[in-house]
């Protein structure tokens, strides 16, 4: 086993937490020292977060520690929420961390006379509140997850070798990742093609005021509500802008509602353009299950034996929408039993995008699996 991890939680953000984290984790690749240490932490470590970084860099010996600050964390253990606490992922043998940016000269860091080998492929991300806008019009795709800290406070939320950082942007050497999506969303009804939009306010879509066309096609109890659920909602839209296609191909994306207005027109979180394809779409937990088992089934065609996995969820997802239980771990953990796997919620996820590029989710599982470089990428990006 050349990866490991663990999952460490306390009463108060102490450095040595993460520490036991790292040990444990190194512990059970079976390695004698990590090539690469991927390190999540609890928001309560905002306080020290660089003295945390600096002592498991130390005690791995090891300076290319990368990661971010989350709401929460979990591994293949559990997860923890609202108490101190650090997941950690060591990599080791044939896998290691590399920051540097493409192009800079590579040595041979795997030791088998390709210097080259297995540094393509996806870029492990992480953000704060501003998606970098070069991440999304770069072609090299990336996924990873971002976290809005505390408001008015502008310390960074991420770091790569083992320093802060504004952002963390990373390759894992050696590794052949395959990333999908859980939107977690249930279509209701088919595309249609938009009738009239301005900006961010769509009017009207299939002959009907916008409004009328999602109440059309809510469920009955959703309908009767006094205040619509928009959180639970969303519009999917086609990313070509052009009509044609099923709201289930790649070409898709979700785009949050905003609000209802009293002229009947919806505000949408970007701009909707007339003759554009449109469908609506609600979270519900057991879709939302249905969808991850989906994913994973799909990835599990590709990926025969994953050596690990990457997960970043959102802050919704988990189990503050399931009564208590992460769901979407659970489907992890039965179709790759003892596979070791961390993540962090977070309040976006990044995920390559199907034109190019990465883009920012909302209520998003975003999975990577990683298993060995014996083949061609192919990193899998999902509506």
């Amino acid at each position: 086993m050349s990866v490991g991890s663990a999952l460490v939680s306390g009463n108060e953000a102490l450095p040595g937490l993460a520490e036991e984290a790292f040990q444990l984790a190194l512990g059970n690749s079976g390695a004698s020292h990590a090539r690469g240490v991927l390190l999540l932490l609890t928001q309560e470590f905002s306080r020290c977060t660089q003295q945390t970084v600096t002592a498991v860099a130390r005690t791995a010996q090891c300076t290319e520690v990368a990661g971010g600050l989350a709401a929460g964390v979990f591994t293949d253990d559990g997860w923890v929420i609202d108490r101190p606490a650090a997941a950690v992922m060591v990599f080791a043998g044939g896998l290691w961390l590399d920051h540097r940016p493409a192009g800079e000269s590579i040595v041979d860091l795997a030791g088998d006379g390709d210097p080259g080998d297995a540094l393509g492929g996806a870029l492990l991300s992480y953000a704060g509140s501003r998606f970098p806008a070069e991440w999304g019009e770069s072609a090299t795709p990336r996924f990873g997850g971002s976290f809005v800290g505390d408001l008015g406070r502008s310390e960074p939320v991420a770091w790569q070798h083992s320093r802060l950082a504004a952002q963390c942007s990373l390759r894992l050497g050696g590794a052949q990742i395959d990333v999908g999506v859980s939107s977690g969303w249930r279509l209701l009804g088919s595309p249609t093609p938009v009738d009239s939009s301005r900006g961010h306010e769509l009017f009207s879509i299939g002959g009907r005021s916008a409004l009328d066309s999602l109440i059309r096609v809510l469920p009955a109890e959703q309908r009767q509500q006094t205040r619509l659920p928009l959180a639970s909602l969303c519009a999917v839209a086609s990313d070509s802008g052009a009509a044609g296609g099923t709201a289930t191909d790649s070409g898709w994306h979700t785009v949050a509602i905003l609000a209802a207005n009293a002229d009947k027109s919806l505000t949408l979180a970007e701009r909707i353009t007339p003759g554009q394809n449109l469908a609506w779409a609600i979270r519900q937990p057991q879709a939302a299950v249905d969808d991850m088992r989906q994913l994973l089934g799909r990835l599990a065609g590709v990926v025969a034996r994953p050596l690990a996995a990457v997960v970043f969820s959102c802050i919704g997802r988990g189990p503050c929408f399931h009564d208590g239980r992460d769901r979407e771990l659970e489907c992890l953990r039965e179709r790759f039993p003892g596979l070791p796997l961390v993540g962090s919620y977070g309040t976006g996820q990044i995920a390559p995008a199907a034109a190019g590029g990465s883009r920012l989710l909302q209520n998003a599982v975003v999975t990577a699996l990683i298993s060995e470089a014996t083949r061609r990428a192919d990193v899998q990006p999902q509506p």
